[in-house]
C-alpha cells in the first residue's frame, strides 16, 4: 500500500512539473511575440541560447551561432515596419525529459503591406534551469 502511494505522489509531482515547464516554454514565446511586435529584436533573441552551437534552419539552410543569428534577424527586418506584429500559434509542446521539449506550430505577421506567415518546429533544452531554444526550424 505504501509503494502505491509514493507511486501515485511521484506521479503527481511528475505531472506538476511538466504542467510548470510548459508554461515556462509558452510564456517565453509570449515574450518573444511581444519584444518581436515592439521592434525589439534584442529582447526577442532572449529566447534563444546564447551559444555557437544555437542552430537555425531558415530558407537559406542552417545558421549556426546565436550572433549569426541575430545579425541575420537584424539585416532582414532593420526596423519596426519591416518587423510586423507578430503572432504566434502553439500547436504542440511536447516534454521529452526533464530538459528536453519539442513545440511545433504556426507564425504569421501582419505588416502594413503584407502578411506573411509559416510554420516552425522548436527544441527547447532546460539551460541552467531556464528554457532555451537552442534549434529552430521555421518556413
Amino acid at each position: 500500500m505504501k509503494k502505491l502511494i509514493l507511486s501515485c505522489m511521484l506521479l503527481l509531482i511528475s505531472c506538476v512539473c511538466f504542467s510548470q515547464d510548459r508554461e515556462a516554454i509558452i510564456k517565453l514565446m509570449r515574450n518573444q511575440q511581444t519584444a518581436w511586435s515592439n521592434g525589439d529584436i534584442d529582447g526577442f533573441m532572449q529566447g534563444y541560447w546564447k551559444s555557437d552551437s544555437l542552430m537555425f534552419i531558415g530558407k537559406r539552410g542552417p545558421t549556426y551561432g546565436w550572433q549569426q543569428t541575430f545579425d541575420n534577424y537584424k539585416k532582414g527586418y532593420p526596423d519596426k515596419a519591416a518587423m510586423g506584429k507578430l503572432t504566434f500559434r502553439i500547436d504542440k509542446v511536447e516534454l521529452l525529459g526533464k530538459r528536453d521539449a519539442f513545440v511545433m506550430g504556426a507564425w504569421s505577421l501582419a505588416r502594413e503591406k503584407d502578411a506573411p506567415g509559416g510554420y516552425f518546429t522548436l527544441w527547447f533544452r532546460k539551460i541552467n534551469g531556464e528554457w532555451k531554444i537552442v534549434c529552430d526550424h521555421t518556413s
